[in-house]
């Protein structure tokens, strides 16, 4: 056997630490100037590949490429025609359709041309803030499901209510009911392939979204499917912020009472849910669809309510983070009131300046978020966030209750944002959101009373108590905030 000498052991590991030089660099190069990032970001993720060299690489494989962006969801040319000419027109009547939607025009419009937002104006809305009334609610409908049920969710548990849900999609597909189930992989990696064997063997179809190659290897971890639709029959749709398992009942001991929100929605807002989970299950499955049109299928003869509403998304495939240009143009157009609920608060400076200059202005601001954390260090980024705003004048909650894991926005008890974007970077442009943006004040105010009902719950973070923070603590929220571009 060959002994190594101390100046070959020095050779070998000068061209090893040459080596990861090089490829630190190589992919520095990518960071910087092809792969397009913030600029915070891109420092984020420099600092990861120069000061951990191996180990920034390996992160970087799994957690810092970016999706190619071209026509991602392959919609054909009559597809991207459809949505043009309808957003096009659409933009030329939005005066035609009631003095709230003249009043947001230029929220409407930068919706329809930013992300295809298209508008309608018959629905009726039904606000879920308890998991187990939403899902008694979604389980009615499905029993009741005729032609078609079509279920996405970013995390579907194996527990009680995941097997509930599964048992019941097993039952319909047995009665001969078209039945669909799309999982994100990353965030239902607790179920395993075998555990909607029988709904696959009576005509039922499962797919996941960016599956992985085996169960501790996904190179697409950053980039998760985190909607929660669910359509029955093309007359019910469901948007909101609850996933599937038993901690969404408030079973779970460590998170106590799950407080979340979701929409039950009845109208032609159904058809563009619909039109949603068809492109999101054509990309997982390679499905070959009939042209979107047909899926959006428009009722013109069916009017149940009388909110107008936007179904916006936004994805790491989008050039625009139209999700959160939403929300900006939200908090500068409010004249009265801000409140938002969100599990985490990491916004960008954008963000941050927008309310900083509502605040200034004399609106009123409120941010509600959990006392009670499910990822401690992301919780430290949210504590630095909130306490930047807090001399502007902001009213932090922290609710005690249990988790609050609601993503809502309320202006001025007019317009609200229901949906699946938590107001971090991963939400803004790493992962795939939907909302439903309501124009309607009635649906308004009555989240914007579920907000004051939840207030009761709270506690004030007040620039007094955030002062009284341990070294420690002010320790690990510096460096989180330093990371927090990239959480």
């Amino acid at each position: 056997m060959k002994r190594w000498n101390v100046l070959e052991i020095g050779s070998i590991t000068t061209l090893i630490l040459s080596l990861v030089t090089v490829i630190n660099i190589i992919f520095a190069c990518i960071v910087v100037f092809i792969e397009r990032r913030d600029i915070g970001s891109t420092w984020a993720w420099l600092m990861i590949l120069f000061f951990i060299p191996v180990l920034g690489f390996l992160v970087y494989v799994f957690l810092g490429r970016q999706l190619k962006q071209n026509n991602f969801f392959q919609l054909t040319a009559e597809e991207l025609a459809f949505f043009h000419d309808t957003a096009d027109k659409q933009f030329q009547d939005i005066h035609k359709h009631g003095e709230l939607l003249q009043k947001y025009s230029k929220l409407v419009k930068m919706n329809l041309k930013s992300s295809n937002a298209l508008v309608t104006t018959d629905n009726e809305v039904k606000i879920y803030h308890d998991g187990q009334a939403k899902f008694d609610a979604l389980f009615a409908d499905i029993r009741k499901a005729t032609d078609e049920i079509n279920i996405e969710y970013y995390i579907i548990k194996p527990d009680n209510l995941g097997k509930k849900l599964r048992d019941l999609l097993t039952e319909k597909a047995k009665e001969g009911v078209k039945v669909r189930v799309l999982y994100d992989e990353v965030g239902s990696r607790r179920m395993s392939r075998s555990f909607f064997r029988d709904l696959i063997v009576h005509g039922g179809e499962v797919a996941a979204f960016f599956p992985s190659w085996s169960r501790l290897i996904n190179l697409r971890i950053n980039n998760r499917n985190h909607r929660k639709l669910c359509i029955i029959d093309g007359e019910v749709g469901y948007v909101g912020g609850f996933n599937v398992g038993d901690e969404y009942l408030g079973l779970s001991e460590r998170m106590g009472y799950w407080r979340d929100t979701h929409f039950r929605i009845k109208g032609g807002a159904v058809a563009l849910i619909q039109g949603r989970f068809i492109m999101d299950w054509s990309k997982a499955t390679n499905y070959e669809r009939q042209n979107i049109e047909k899926h959006f299928s428009f009722r013109p003869d069916h009017h149940p309510g009388n909110s107008a509403i936007q179904i916006i998304s936004s994805g790491p495939n989008s050039q625009t983070e139209h999700l959160k240009i939403m929300y900006l143009k939200l908090i500068v157009k409010a004249k009265r009131s801000i409140f938002i609920q969100s599990p985490y608060f990491i916004p960008d400076a954008s963000f941050m300046d927008a309310c900083k200059m509502a605040l200034l202005s004399g609106v009123d601001v409120r941010i509600m978020i959990p006392n009670k954390p499910d990822h401690p260090f992301v919780y430290s980024a949210t504590l630095v966030h909130v306490g930047e705003l807090l001399p502007y004048g902001v009213k932090i909650l922290q609710y005690e209750k249990g988790f609050m894991h609601a993503k809502t926005i309320v202006v001025d008890e007019e317009v609200a944002s229901v949906g699946t974007m938590n107001i971090d970077p991963r939400s803004f442009r790493l992962n795939f959101e939907v909302n439903a943006l309501v124009y309607d004040a009635n649906v308004a105010k009555e989240l914007h009373e579920l907000f004051l009902q939840d207030s009761e719950s709270c506690t004030e973070l007040t620039k007094e108590r955030y002062g009284e923070r341990s070294n420690v603590a002010k320790f690990k929220q510096a460096v989180a905030r330093l990371l927090s571009p990239i959480l």
